[in-house]
């Protein structure tokens, strides 16, 4: 092949990347896997007889999104396996607030993890059309469904996640109620703790077994306010907190001794619902590999 053309098959990959990272994402909810699936995607359209392929891009969405369904087969057998609570690994938004899609849906944390609900071709039906705006026509050709069936599908994954999804609130909001909550979690105030709390709120801590991660979500303002609070003293003193952006919204991390924490909330009108905790370090990692490459890079053999 010569040089010229390589470069045109190069082009087109890299200014598509972005929009092929941020489907994968959304399918599987790891950077890591995520940028496993785009090298994959690289190598078919290296040697794929592009004289035949007349849409570049609705091409490599399809690849990408038959392969983040098979990935998703297999990872779910892996989080049966994995020790205490999952948690997506977050990916850093400061430069794309919406990660390559036109619109952004799927995309916070606390959503993610929604998406975990829907099958895997409900999955990628939801994703393909509310965060991507894909025709239903196309839609069906990628997943092989009719245009119909694929409606059903957007139809159903909605009403899912419209019934498990908290009224929203602003970035703006966000951010006021998790530096509130850093104060109180930092001087141990049971009271504040609690004062900020939805009435089901949920501590979760995915750390994959390791030390530091607790193996069991806490359940219940009072119990998720003293677990906070008993740790304290010895969790916060001599840290210098960095916020970031994440999944679209205001995240800190915590650097500690044995390693750093991803910290973020998800909450509504009625206060905290939820507090993630992130302190796996391949999950840490992957993090700070989408704060300073290209989205969608990773791995020295696709284009840059």
């Amino acid at each position: 092949m010569r040089t010229e053309s390589l470069e045109q098959v190069a082009s087109a990959f890299v200014e598509l990347r972005p929009r092929l990272f941020g489907i994968a994402y959304r399918m599987l909810g790891s950077v890591t896997e995520a940028e496993d699936i785009l090298q994959e995607v690289w190598l078919r359209w290296q040697n794929a007889d592009r004289a035949t392929v007349e849409n570049p891009a609705a091409f490599l969405a399809l690849i990408t999104t038959r392969l983040s369904i098979n990935v998703i087969q297999s990872a779910r057998s892996r989080r049966e396996a994995y020790i205490g609570p999952w948690l997506p690994e977050p990916v850093d938004t400061s430069l794309d607030p919406t990660l390559g899609a036109e619109r952004g849906e799927a995309l916070e944390f606390a959503f993610l993890l929604l998406l975990e609900r829907l099958t895997p071709t409900e999955r990628a039906a939801y994703v393909l059309r509310e965060a991507f705006v894909y025709p239903y026509p196309q839609i069906a050709e990628i997943l092989q469904l009719s245009p119909v069936n694929v409606r059903q599908l957007v139809s159903r994954a909605r009403k899912r996640l419209t019934a498990g999804r908290r009224e929203p609130i602003d970035r703006l909001e966000h951010r006021r109620l998790l530096k509130v909550f850093l104060a109180a979690a930092e001087t141990g105030d049971v009271a504040a703790l609690e004062g900020l709390f939805a009435a089901d709120v949920v501590s979760s801590s995915d750390g994959d077994g390791m030390r530091g991660s607790a193996r069991f979500p806490i359940l219940g303002g009072n119990r998720v306010a003293r677990f906070i609070a008993t740790y304290a003293p010895r969790y916060w003193p001599g840290t210098g907190i960095t916020w970031v952006e994440a999944n679209g919204r205001a995240g800190v991390i915590v650097p500690r001794n044995h390693g750093a924490t991803f910290l973020t909330i998800d909450a509504s009108p009625q206060g905290i619902h939820h507090v993630m905790w992130v302190v796996n370090p391949a999950k840490l990692d992957a993090f700070e590999r989408s704060r300073v490459r290209p989205h969608g890079g990773g791995g020295a053999t696709w284009p840059r």
